[in-house]
């Protein structure tokens, strides 16, 4: 696929995710949606996988990375799942813009990078201001509300802690095989969770929640993330950055046209904040190294 087309792709998956995520629940339970997601997922990896006749990799490296990719997807997926109950859809897809700098965090203890220049810094506290900001609103509504932001921010930390163990690991692994590895070895943490949590099937289903399971288990599970993957490979990492600045404003935007989220003063506020710490995390060193080209 083109990389201009992966872009959009990429884009329209994650901004409309939140949405389908908090449709999936509805009448069916947050452990029913997101264990019946993993389980579609599998399926069209394994369906992918007998169309190219092929297998994943499994020696030593491969089999830590699917764990660590599965550890990552249940608990990060579990927080999500929970706190999506609570609180509009367009907020769980802001604090997760913060993605950028809450793995930049990580990488530096983990894997002794140098992320903490000035523009950097600034960012992220600029990123800690926006999500007081948001909590701020927070308290002006039920106490579910706080607990739901808190849920997808630990659910932030834990998915970018995974992927900067994947990177550690070090295994050559292809974002597919990444993919479906991981899927393997988190579906039955969340079979096991819904029975033990649940156990029960919900009745009849309302056709939104049917199709944003579907829709989530098929595009926000598989294709989502090939097309992630692929633009990595093809396009420079500040231009894929770009996603996560233009996909927090697009998932506002259908939260409020298409359930009726409204937005408090502080939210926007805080996700403005949130906005500007990703373009000093993401570009400011690199514009102020152009501004100092030019001025010689």
């Amino acid at each position: 696929m083109p990389p201009a087309a992966a872009f959009a792709g990429v884009i329209l998956i994650w901004a409309t995710t939140p949405l389908a995520i908090k449709w999936s629940s509805m009448g069916a339970g947050f452990l029913f949606a997101v264990g019946a997601r993993m389980a579609i997922g599998v399926l069209v990896c394994l369906l992918i996988l007998m169309a190219r006749r092929s297998r994943i990799r499994h020696d030593t490296s491969a089999l830590q990375t699917y764990l660590v990719a599965g550890l990552g997807i249940w608990s990060s997926m579990s927080c999500t799942y929970w706190g999506a109950q609570h609180i509009p859809s367009g907020l769980l897809s802001v604090i997760f813009g913060l993605t950028p700098v809450v793995t930049g965090v990580w990488a530096t203890w983990l894997l002794q990078e140098q992320v903490f220049t000035p523009f950097r810094i600034l960012g992220m506290v600029l990123g800690i201001i926006g999500l007081m900001l948001i909590f701020r609103e927070g308290l002006g509504y039920r106490q579910e509300y706080l607990y739901g932001i808190i849920a997808i921010a630990a659910a932030l930390a834990l998915q970018s802690f995974s992927a900067v163990l994947i990177k550690r690991i070090n295994a050559g692994v292809s974002g597919f095989e990444t993919t479906t590895g991981g899927l393997l070895v988190s579906l039955p943490l969340f079979l096991l969770g819904w029975w033990f949590l649940d156990g029960g099937l919900p009745g009849k289903l309302e056709p939104k929640v049917v199709w944003s399971i579907l829709y989530l288990g098929i595009f926000g599970s598989v294709i989502g993330f090939m097309l992630y993957f692929s633009l990595i490979h093809q396009w420079p990492a500040n231009r894929v950055a770009l996603i996560t600045l233009v996909t927090p404003v697009i998932a506002l935007m259908i939260g409020h046209l298409f359930n009726a989220e409204s937005i408090g003063l502080y939210e926007w506020a805080g996700a403005g904040v949130i906005l500007a710490a990703l373009v000093s995390y993401v570009y400011g060193d690199q514009l102020l190294r152009r501004a100092m080209v030019e001025e010689r």
